[in-house]
């Protein structure tokens, strides 16, 4: 799995447990649908940090907390090829 999978894996789990829509989440984060689908089908493979941050407050979250989650931290950066 990469951290595009990730996040978007961790979207829609806290979607489905606060039984908030894509398109409610990204209206209440004042993103554009179009940026949250991105993220959840791949193609936008390295989020801004502003962008998840927007998304993590309308869960309820820190950023911190948001990225806070087993798969996440049991990743393995080790194979990932750097875009620097």
């Amino acid at each position: 799995m990469t951290y595009s999978e990730l996040y978007a894996l961790r979207i829609r789990q806290l979607c489905k447990k606060r039984k908030i829509t894509i398109n409610k989440l990204a209206t209440l984060a004042g993103l554009k649908q179009s940026t949250i689908d991105n993220i959840l089908r791949g193609k936008s493979k390295n989020p801004k940090v502003r962008t998840l941050h927007k998304i993590a407050n309308v869960f309820g979250m820190t950023l911190s907390e948001f990225l806070d989650f087993p798969e996440l931290n049991d990743y393995s950066i080790e194979d990932e090829d750097d875009d620097v």
